[in-house]
């Protein structure tokens, strides 16, 4: 989950933040309501093979989307 924080707090609160970030949380950073920026952690290359890993095994777990749910999504709205 994100926390949102103010231009102003950021600021006062930056070490704070950046230990948030580092534990994994998102942090935005806006000017009024107004959300201009955000803070997350850098992923590194090691980061990026586990996240690869982990979506190749959620993807063994589902099943083929079949010819006819293919055919039915796309004629979906279709005028004929």
């Amino acid at each position: 989950m994100a926390i949102t924080v103010k231009v102003a707090e950021a600021k006062a609160r930056l070490s704070e933040l950046l230990a948030k970030v580092e534990a994994g949380e998102e942090v935005i950073i806006s000017r009024g309501t107004k959300p201009v920026a955000r803070l997350s952690r850098i992923r590194h290359e090691n980061d990026i093979d586990a996240l690869i890993a982990e979506i190749k095994a959620q993807r063994t777990h589902r099943r083929s989307t079949t010819q006819a749910e293919l055919r039915e999504w796309r004629d979906e709205g279709r005028r004929y």
